[in-house]
């Protein structure tokens, strides 16, 4: 099984290309990924792990991704193998995303596609739980 599930910050806005053959979207983008434990007194460290994201899926990350938003990416590993310009092989790993959600709350986004869909355009919002009906 080749699953993996990761959620943290974008470290830039995601690059969409495309490709010539086909004109699919290639999205691109680094995910920093705090390491669960560190050592007490030393700053949080993070891993670095580059998404690449095709199609539709890749346009939609483009389009509402940025950098420092919080994300949760659900995909599978990837290794990519070739030759350098001096004759040596080079390896790298990257997450291929089939998924991607945001994780970050509402208040907390400031993104401008979020103000384009009105006020509440007829749905009441619901800040806790004392406001739920049942």
């Amino acid at each position: 099984m080749n699953k993996v599930i990761l959620m943290g910050r974008l470290t830039r806005d995601p690059e969409v290309r495309y490709a010539n053959t086909n004109n699919t979207a290639v999205c691109t983008f680094n995910l920093a990924v705090n390491r669960r434990f560190a050592k007490q007194g030393d700053e949080q460290q993070a891993n670095f792990f580059p998404i690449v994201a095709f199609g539709n899926l890749g346009e939609f990350f483009g389009k509402y991704f940025s950098k420092g938003r919080q994300v949760v990416i659900v995909g599978r590993l990837q290794t990519y193998v070739w030759e350098d310009a001096e004759g040596k092989k080079q390896k790298t790993v990257k997450v291929i995303a089939e998924e991607g959600y945001f994780a970050d709350s509402k208040k907390a986004s400031d993104d401008s596609h979020m103000k384009d869909f009105g006020s509440n355009d007829g749905y009441n919002i619901i800040d806790n739980d004392e406001d739920l009906p049942f």
